[in-house]
């Protein structure tokens, strides 16, 4: 029969029991609250990255203009008359010389057969002013008559000479007065609606136009620019920041419906003198028209290759936001993978893109898109991505460019 153990020995191990639990309890709670206070790792941010490359932009200037016929002439009638008929379709085209009115020609035949008749009667008496001058000058040698009698001789064959000349003169009116009964385009080009009818009366060089005449290919659009872009212009081409394109300048169009005009213009000429009301002066383009889609007075805009800007950066719009003193700013992929912010200095825009010629370098990455996600400093991984200068979307480029990795992406430690 066994011994039974003390009570007191029992106590004594019960509480080291207890003990030996609760320091292991201890231990695991610590352990437990160390894995609790190291946070896990959080994936670098993701931002979209173009590379910037230096290259001549060339400058052009989008402005306001109107298209104006490059020829216009206005009908009108050169002789009185009746209407007696109209020779061509309203709103066609026409070739210079082609027959569009005929007044009545009646009494401008008439003048006509009058002044022929008028001319022959002066001719018939030459032949015996003549003959007479010719038998005085004989005479006058054998001092058989007077010489009084020989000058009026010779002034009867002047005389008769004159009147020849003043009877072809009075045909060659009559025939043109009848030549203009018969009303020609002076142009060619597209005729407008008559604004007579036949059956009217007409008087010479009247106020009221019979029709115009208006050529429309090719056609011209007048551009008003200021003279401040036209000192900044040349201020550019003297310190060699713009290099001009050439003295046959191209000129596009903008169509009030946003469309592009297919066909290409060249600079015709600009205006020696500035408005002194609103400080402008216009330039004319010339385009051509061979579907008549331009028409006199249609509102366009004109896209002008002023020059060439050499060593210059197009910094995508998207990536450029304004600070609270309204300063430009876009931010930058550094090498080491961490986030810049820069004021930088645009001058103007190009597509969707705006030109900088300092501030950048070649090879920066600037961030163009997930740039509100991120803080200057912070580490991030870009990729490089290109855009569609149409639309503006993004496009992976062919690789990408994933920035080094900073402090928070090394791996943490197990327990």
């Amino acid at each position: 029969m066994g011994h039974a153990m003390p009570i007191t020995t029992v106590q004594t191990a019960r509480r080291a029991l207890l003990a030996g639990s609760a320091l292991i309890g201890m231990g695991l709670a610590g352990c437990n609250s160390e894995k609790a206070a190291t946070p896990p790792p959080q994936p670098q941010a993701q931002v979209s990255v173009v590379v910037l490359r230096s290259k001549p932009v060339a400058i052009s200037a989008e402005l306001p203009g109107r298209v104006s016929a490059s020829l216009v002439a206005e009908v009108r009638p050169q002789v009185g008359g009746l209407i007696k008929s109209r020779l061509f379709r309203e709103g066609s085209e026409v070739k210079a010389g082609n027959l569009l009115y005929e007044i009545d020609p009646a009494t401008y035949q008439a003048a006509l057969d009058s002044a022929i008749a008028a001319l022959a009667k002066a001719e018939a008496s030459v032949p015996n002013a003549q003959a007479k001058v010719d038998r005085y000058r004989d005479l006058i040698r054998q001092n058989a008559i007077s010489k009084q009698d020989n000058d009026d001789a010779n002034a009867a064959l002047a005389q008769a000479q004159a009147d020849v000349a003043s009877a072809k003169a009075n045909l060659d009116t009559a025939r043109i007065n009848l030549a203009f009964t018969k009303v020609t385009a002076p142009i060619g080009g597209r005729v407008d609606r008559s604004t007579l009818t036949p059956g009217a009366l007409v008087t010479a060089n009247q106020t009221t136009a019979l029709t115009t005449i208006r050529q429309l290919h090719p056609i011209n659009v007048d551009v008003i620019q200021s003279s401040t872009n036209l000192l900044k212009f040349r201020s550019a081409v003297d310190e060699g920041r713009l290099k001009l394109s050439g003295p046959n300048v191209a000129v596009k169009l903008k169509l009030d419906t946003g469309a592009e005009y297919a066909q290409s213009g060249k600079l015709e000429f600009a205006e020696a003198n500035i408005d002194e009301t609103t400080g402008t002066f216009t330039v004319r383009a010339e385009f051509p028209n061979p579907d008549r889609l331009l028409l006199p007075g249609m509102f366009v805009r004109a896209v002008i290759q002023e020059g060439v800007a050499e060593n210059s950066f197009l910094l995508p719009q998207r990536a450029v936001t304004r600070n609270t003193k309204g300063e430009a700013t876009a931010k930058f992929v550094g090498g080491d993978g961490k986030v810049e912010e820069r004021v930088i200095a645009t001058s103007r825009s190009v597509g969707n893109s705006w030109l900088v010629g300092q501030g950048v370098k070649d090879g920066e990455r600037v961030i163009v898109e997930g740039g509100q996600l991120v803080r200057p400093g912070q580490t991030v991984t870009g990729n490089e991505v290109t855009i569609d200068e149409a639309s503006g979307e993004l496009k992976s480029a062919n690789r990408q460019a994933a920035l080094p990795a900073g402090p928070s992406a090394a791996p943490t430690q197990k327990n």
